[in-house]
C-alpha cells in the first residue's frame, strides 16, 4: 500500500452500495487492504453489557471497505484523483494530486 491512502484523509466510495458517499479514513488495515470509514458501511452490531455499554443491545458501527472501491478527494481542487508520488528537492517522498499537482500532504 505504501503511500497511497491514511488515517484522516478524505475519500470517495467510488462503487458498491455506499457509492458517491465521501468519509474520512478511520483506520488502515494493510494486510487485508480494508479501510474503516467514517458513517460509510455501516453495520449492526449485538453488545453484551460490560464497563464501555453498561445496557448493551445492537449498535451501529463502520465496517471495512476494501480500498481499490475509493479514490481520494484532493484537498485543493477537490474532485477524486489517484495518487502520484513526487519527491521534493530535500529528497523526500510525498503525495500529489495527479490532476492539479497539488501536494496531498
Amino acid at each position: 500500500m505504501g503511500l497511497d491512502l491514511k488515517k484522516n484523509d478524505t475519500v470517495l466510495v467510488m462503487s458498491g452500495d455506499e457509492k458517491g458517499k465521501k468519509g474520512r479514513v478511520l483506520s488502515v488495515d494493510k494486510e487485508k487492504n480494508r479501510l474503516i470509514i467514517e458513517s460509510v458501511n455501516m453495520i449492526k452490531k449485538h453488545m453484551k453489557p460490560n464497563k464501555q455499554y453498561s445496557q448493551g443491545g445492537i449498535i451501529d458501527k463502520e465496517g471495512p471497505v476494501h480500498r481499490s472501491n475509493v479514490m481520494l478527494v484532493c484537498t485543493k481542487c477537490g474532485k477524486p484523483t489517484r495518487i502520484k508520488n513526487t519527491i521534493l528537492e530535500n529528497g523526500k517522498k510525498t503525495r500529489s494530486c495527479k490532476q492539479c499537482g497539488e501536494v496531498v500532504d
